[in-house]
């Protein structure tokens, strides 16, 4: 009777512990990338636990019909020769498991990496997102403008990330959009992603990178495209340019709010890739910025913004 109140309190108290976690990003997809990550996972968690429920059953068969009796002392088991179909069975079934989920892994990474389904065709949005200690900074050279520290994307449209590093080695990652990609030095990477439906995220360095990785995220908010023209509309009236002598400060390490600015780095500090790949740094020729241009608080500027973002 104590044994039986014992497990009912421990599974009582697994419940309450449990009911307050939050529902797992990576299986509440945003767009077609995640989505085809999320059903590889639920398709391991699946085969994975048929062969857990196989094996343990057949762990209490075995035990139950080969557990010790009353022999005599002197009892020796018969000489039992190999059972070919037993071993067939105990060595083809774990290669059949790794070539399905090799297959598997191989259709799904050339999915996650290629131009998201759907959206064959369409122009993406370029972002150059590059890390610092302990930063995110976000260029649009399309829209000419940069952020810090969030990241404001149109829905129904792909977008094309080229990461990269100007400190140690980092992990860009939006669990709800898709997976990590590395963001290094002195070359850049490129991460296709898309988001179907309007709403907000989280981003973060999923590397560890030292002293001040835990605070190393960033927000993400997905929108229509008519309300993204609108913020850049609304950022290139308001904020202030990006200049070398900001964008250095703003590469010594240490933590900053969200910041807007109109232009972007990569007029004076290009991305390490083509002519400029394996020399990258924060200085380059091109140092003018554009006077007309002004750094604004990004949390008063947007008045449309939900005011749960700690802006500078």
């Amino acid at each position: 009777m104590k044994i039986k109140w014992v497990l009912l309190a421990i599974l009582s108290t697994i419940v309450n512990v449990l009911s307050g976690c939050e529902s797992l990003a990576v299986l509440d997809p945003k767009g077609p990338q995640a989505q085809t990550q999320a059903n590889v996972i639920w398709l391991s968690i699946a085969i994975m636990a048929v062969i857990v429920i196989v094996v343990c059953a057949i762990l209490v068969f075995v035990l139950t019909k080969y557990r010790d009796s009353k022999l005599p002392k002197d009892y020796e088991p018969p000489y039992i020769e190999g059972n070919h179909v037993v071993e067939s069975i105990i060595v083809g079934v774990p290669i059949l498991i790794v070539i399905f989920f090799s297959v598997v892994s191989v259709i799904s990474n050339n999915k996650v990496e290629a131009t998201p389904e759907g959206y064959k065709g369409q122009d993406p949005l370029v972002i150059y997102a590059s890390s610092s200690d302990w930063k995110w900074h976000f260029s649009y050279p399309e829209n000419d403008i940069e952020t810090v520290n969030y990241l404001y994307i149109p829905t129904n449209r792909p977008l094309e990330f080229k990461l990269y590093s100007f400190g140690p080695i980092t992990s860009f990652w939006i669990p709800q959009l898709g997976g990590q990609k590395y963001a290094m030095s002195n070359m850049v990477t490129t991460l296709h992603l898309a988001a179907d439906e309007s709403g907000e995220m989280m981003g973060r360095n999923a590397n560890f990178s030292g002293k001040g990785f835990a605070e190393n995220t960033f927000h993400v908010e997905a929108m229509s495209q008519d309300k993204f023209d609108e913020w850049v509309k609304e950022v290139k009236e308001t904020a202030k340019p990006i200049t070398e002598v900001r964008f250095n400060e703003l590469l010594k390490p240490g933590h900053e709010g969200q910041l807007t600015f109109t232009g972007t780095h990569l007029d004076f500090s290009p991305a390490p890739e083509g002519e400029n790949a394996g020399h990258h740094g924060s200085s380059g020729s091109n140092a003018n910025s554009k006077g007309e241009h002004m750094e604004h608080d990004h949390n008063s500027s947007n008045s449309k913004e939900k005011s749960a973002h700690n802006h500078e």
